[in-house]
Formats: C-alpha cells, structure tokens, sequence
C-alpha cells in the first residue's frame, strides 16, 4: 500500500504537549471526533492515511485526529531521559484532546497505538468506542516481553538474539528515519496495565488482530479482560495485517454500529 495517493484536504499542525515538546498531528474530515494512535517505528501516513482507513474512518462522518506518536514522524524525538516520563504517550493525547477541548470521540490504535490507548483508558478516558488493533494480552499487562525484543533489536540489529527481527527493525527505523535513542525513550516509558485495570473498563471495544499475530499475546484473551469487548480475526500477521481492506472494513463497521 505504501506510495499509494494520500487524500486531499489532510490539515498538518504542531502543538506544544504538557512539557513542551512538539507533537505533530493531521487533522481530515468532518463530524464527531476520532482519535487514530499509529504503532511503534512508523507514523500517522504509514499506518492510517496511506493504506485508506483515516479515509475510510472520515467517510463514516468523523474528523480524524491522527498524531505522530513522541519520537516518531513530523513530532519532536528529544533524546534526553526527563522528556520520555513514565506514561507519556497518553500524557501527549490526553493534552492534544484538552487542547482540541475534545471530549466526546472514537479511539483507535494500532500495537503501540493501541497500548497506549489502554492507558488512557486506565488514566479515565471514556471515548463512545475502542478499536485496539494488533494487541494482545501480554501486550499490555507484560509489557517487558517486546521491550526487551525491541531494545536488543534497535541495539544490534541482525548480531542480536533475534537476527530476522533485528533486520526488520533496522529497515523499519532506515525507512522512516528513526533515531536509536528516542526510540529507546519511548520503549523505557511504558507501563504496563492490570487486570483488575483492563475489567474496569467498560467502554464497548473491538480488539482485532491479524490472524497470524501473536506478538502481544492473544486478542481474545485481551477481549476477555476487558468489561465490555469483542474479538475479532482478519487476514494477516502483525506487519501486514494493519494495511488489508479487512482491518479497515472491521474498524468501520465497529465505528458505525456504535454510532447507530
């Protein structure tokens, strides 16, 4: 899908988070509001604009809000500890949106995104709707597992312990011009969430992944946990599954059946 047309009328803007450091974001579409959280070592165009789905997600009647995480795409990727506090992704979407005064909206997030959705979630984020793609269980209440793949990967490339999953992190920071060490930053700032946290929530949530993808432990299993979810399957693993038309149909009709 990369390469394909971006739609026209994608505003780009920067606004300054609670600590001042610069997040980028691309505002389309018109109607109710709809946060879409990109995953980790890509951007708001890979993930949501170039394969369809923020057009897809704006034909439904909906502004798409979509930020490049801290770190990642057009936003500020400091390299210093004090500016990847603990949480500080959530901490960046909950001053966009008291920036934006939204408080009425749909959140979607993919792997990343999508973990850091669950934690606004766990801060008292109420949004109409959850999409949570490409999570899992342990995705989320064991968050070490994939922090320490991530890190040996970024830290050694094809020499660490993982060399196929070094290679592609390589490629991946390479294609979309990543620094090592913000990126490092960001995985040192997140937080796992508890069970006890994930039932509380009783927001209606669809938790879909790729049929192949078992990288943040099990969708059903995340869907179980959570107070009032649903699981979904659609073709794929976890790189491939966020660019097929399946993942965007079962985000728009998650969205429209909650907007009925």
């Amino acid at each position: 899908m990369l390469g394909a047309r971006l739609p026209q009328g994608i505003t780009m803007s920067t606004f300054s988070s609670f600590d001042g450091v610069k997040i980028a974001y691309r505002t389309f579409g018109e109607g109710r509001p709809a946060l879409l959280l990109h995953g980790f070592l890509a951007n708001a165009e890979l993930n949501w604009f170039t394969p369809g789905i923020a057009a897809a997600v704006a034909a439904t009647g909906r502004k798409v809000i979509a930020p490049d995480l801290r770190g990642h795409g057009g936003s500020e990727a400091p390299e210093r500890p004090d500016a990847y506090p603990r949480d500080v992704l959530a901490m960046d979407q909950e001053a966009l949106l008291k920036l934006l005064d939204i408080r009425d909206y749909d959140l979607v997030g993919y792997s990343l995104g999508a973990r850091t959705a669950v934690r606004m979630l766990a801060h008292g984020a109420r949004p109409r709707s959850v999409i949570l793609g490409g999570m899992g269980d342990t995705g989320v209440v064991d968050v070490a597992q994939r922090r320490v793949l991530f890190e040996d990967a970024i830290k050694n490339g094809d020499k660490g312990a993982n060399p196929q999953a070094g290679k592609i992190v390589q490629a991946m920071m390479a294609q979309n011009g990543l620094k090592p060490i913000p990126m490092l930053r960001v995985l040192e700032s997140q937080c796992e969430t508890t069970k006890a946290e994930l039932k509380s929530i009783a927001t209606p949530t669809l938790v879909v992944s790729g049929k192949d993808d078992a990288d943040n432990g099990s969708a059903e299993a995340l869907a179980s946990l959570l107070g009032k979810a649903k699981a979904a399957r659609v073709p794929g693993n976890h790189l491939t599954a966020v660019g097929t038309p399946e993942l965007q149909n079962a985000i728009v009709e998650f969205l429209s059946a909650e907007q009925a």
